[in-house]
């Protein structure tokens, strides 16, 4: 963007109350970006807060999270508009230190999703397999290890065709150190002891972590700012594609990423009192094999169901009862069944945290981490902005990818390496 044009405008508009000037000139929109994704994570860590200690919907303070959305999107708003009012001192501030620091932790998260989101890929399919009588589900795991396999050739072979020409070493490390990982991880994915370890591990896990990690690199390399090893910047039509299509599945990668974390924040945060597997004592009697329960008792099966039927069979309650106890349970419940009474699903205020962490990360990844490349223009000697281009942006990928692997290749080992821990699962 033409940033003089930009910042006399932004001062114009707020009656020039912000005043675009910042430490070095880097100033341009990386503000503004930060002073809106500041607004949503003092939005989430307000809500966050308000939701701490709620275990089940009959909490009034559940109403927060599943309803009132008029007043949260008013309060955000009154949050934009608040930020405006905060000195630029503050988000440079923000920006260098906290955001990124909130930034690294979503991505941490977001690789952990990934390999579990493998894994967990794979076993739906496998026990989908052996309950139906179909081959489907077989076809179905068959067919996604075989895409996720070709996908991650084919991007290896144009990564090595257009970005590892001659001079290029450093974009060759990238490929071929990513290239070693993914064979090396399944290699490993299928050795006898890790097989032996853990059967439902296999191609189709590694296949996914591979093809993701190699869209890592392939994400670094063209954003690597070199004329000579990346041809998209010599090239605006082929640059304007990558761009928007990087843009699109990026977002859709957050936006999964953030869902999944927050959903999942018993595995993260912790079960908590009401989460997990019940265990009961164990004894030598006729029923000791039942020492784990996984499932909430239903309706008839409740204190309340058992006493009222007992009555009934005794004679001292008319049978019409149990149908009045059902009518009022279901008025409790309102239009549609509430399954969250005795429990939530998930953690309230963790899945607020996570997106108070995704704000951050969208924070830095629009503002490419705080890392702004200047160009001088043409005739009228404006300065052009780049955001996308920089050596930490390719690198924060890169590194992202290696971490990526090796949380997965350790996730087949630690079976293998300690067994009573991993036993049960």
């Amino acid at each position: 963007m033409k940033t003089p044009f930009a910042i006399r405008k932004i001062e114009e508009w707020s009656y020039d109350y912000i005043k675009m000037e910042c430490e070095e000139g880097k100033c341009y929109g990386v503000l503004a970006v930060h002073r809106l994704c500041f607004a949503l994570f003092l939005f989430h860590s307000l809500l966050s807060l308000s939701l701490i200690g709620v275990t089940e919907s009959r909490d009034k303070r559940a109403a927060i999270q599943n309803g009132w959305w008029g007043p949260k999107v008013l309060i955000w708003l009154v949050l934009v508009i608040v930020t405006f009012f905060i000195p630029n001192g503050f988000f440079i501030f923000w920006g260098d230190y906290v955001a990124l620091i909130g930034a690294t932790i979503f991505i941490l998260l977001g690789l952990v999703l990934l390999v579990d989101f493998a894994h967990s890929w794979s076993e739906t399919c496998l026990e989908n397999w052996e309950k139906s009588e179909s081959t489907l589900w077989q076809w179905i795991l068959i067919g996604s290890t075989a895409v996720v396999y070709i996908t991650t050739i084919t991007l290896t072979g144009v990564l090595y065709g257009y970005f590892a020409s001659s001079g290029c070493t450093l974009n060759r490390f990238f490929i071929s150190f990513n290239l070693a990982l993914c064979i090396i991880s399944t290699i490993m994915s299928i050795h006898p002891a890790v097989q032996a370890s853990n059967p439902r591990s296999g191609l189709a896990q590694a296949g996914m972590v591979a093809a993701y990690c190699t869209y890592l690199v392939t994400s670094a390399v063209t954003n690597h700012a070199h004329d000579t090893c990346n041809p998209f910047t010599r090239s605006s039509t082929t640059g304007t594609t990558a761009v928007v299509l990087g843009a699109v599945f990026t977002f859709l990668a957050i936006a999964y990423s953030t869902s999944r974390a927050a959903t999942q924040s018993r595995a993260l945060a912790g079960t908590g009192k009401k989460g997990g597997t019940v265990h009961l004592p164990i004894d030598d009697g006729a029923h000791s094999e039942m020492g784990v329960v996984s499932t909430q008792p239903g309706r008839t099966e409740s204190p309340r169901y058992q006493a009222l039927l007992a009555a009934v069979q005794a004679g001292a309650i008319p049978e019409s009862a149990l149908y009045e106890a059902e009518e009022e349970e279901e008025e409790d419940y309102g239009e549609t069944k509430d399954d969250e009474r005795s429990g939530t699903r998930y953690n309230y205020a963790w899945f607020h945290v996570i997106f108070a962490l995704g704000a951050m990360y969208v924070a830095m990844l629009l503002t490419d981490w705080n890392v702004v490349s200047t160009e001088q223009g043409g005739a009228e000697s404006e300065e052009i902005v780049y955001i996308g281009r920089s050596e930490t942006a390719m690198w924060m990928r890169v590194v992202s990818s290696w971490v990526c692997m090796l949380l997965y290749m350790w996730s087949l080992l630690a079976p293998v390496f300690m067994p009573d821990r991993f036993g049960e699962f």
